[in-house]
């Protein structure tokens, strides 16, 4: 058997190009600033999300704007965000494909319906694990178990379908987020290194993330990478290559199942990678 040799093709299949979101796309104006953002000026911003208000919060500069309208156009372009589907309704960008939300344990097909298999699968991890979240969350907001001033958590919850039935669905915790109200970040870290002992068995049901002014405390069955492995494996078409970019550590799990992966010239994850 020969193997041939190249030969170019207009016929274009698109490439799945799996993205995070906050701080990979978009940024705030302080991240915009602290990062010295490249066609950032204010005559080349686009607003990309709102706060609650309704008012602009993130931006894309020129370059970021190029870039999303190029994956927009060029690739079957499917969201892995933390954001829960709350949260994705203030990002105001034209999505039509999957979305992985809040840290994977939500999928929403191109129609913005509930992928059931996968929420009955969700239902079933985090079911047993509401009581230990619901502990943690008091124990996190009892003064007296708290040495950290400022903290604010916030649950965050969904409806998860455990049945055949569309009455069957009960809403369950998903993860506790925690910000710090003066953004002190070493407080966050200084947290994170606590957390373990706070619960018999802390690290056998939970996993912790931290980044800047952000801490997630997370079951283990809950993470970006379980999602997109069901959907490279259940749902997204073998023969299509597959990329993506992330900011993050969290990011890296699911981007290494891709076949090709990066990440913006700044934020949590090219930090740790040594300059030459």
């Amino acid at each position: 058997m020969t193997t041939p040799f190249f030969q170019a093709n207009s016929n274009i299949t698109k490439p799945y190009s799996l993205m995070d979101l906050d701080d990979t796309l978009f940024q705030t104006q302080r991240k915009i600033d602290a990062w010295n953002v490249p066609t950032a000026e204010p005559e080349y911003l686009v607003c990309a999300t709102v706060n609650k208000q309704g008012e602009p919060l993130s931006f894309m500069s020129q370059r970021q704007a190029i870039f999303f309208n190029w994956l927009l156009n060029s690739t079957d372009l499917i969201v892995v965000t933390a954001r829960d589907r709350s949260e994705i309704q203030r990002v105001k960008l034209p999505f039509s494909s999957w979305q992985v939300l809040t840290h994977g344990a939500i999928i929403l097909m191109a129609d913005g319906a509930l992928l059931s298999d996968w929420q009955q699968q969700m239902h079933k991890a985090l079911a047993p694990m509401q009581e230990k979240l619901h502990q943690l969350t008091d124990l996190i907001n009892s003064p007296s178990n708290n040495p950290f001033d400022g903290l604010v958590l916030t649950p965050h919850t969904d409806g998860f379908c455990h049945g055949t039935s569309n009455n069957d669905d009960a809403n369950l915790t998903v993860y506790l987020a925690i910000k710090h109200a003066q953004k002190d970040h070493q407080v966050l870290a200084d947290l994170a290194k606590q957390l373990p002992t706070l619960i018999p068995d802390f690290d056998a049901h939970f996993y912790v993330h931290v980044n800047a002014n952000n801490l997630a405390i997370l079951p283990h069955a809950v993470h970006k990478r379980h999602a997109v492995k069901f959907l490279l494996d259940n749902h997204l078409d073998k023969k299509r290559p597959s990329f993506g970019f992330g900011d993050s550590l969290a990011d890296l799990p699911f981007l290494q199942l891709l076949d090709w992966y990066g990440m913006p010239n700044h934020g949590q994850l090219h930090e740790q990678c040594p300059a030459h």
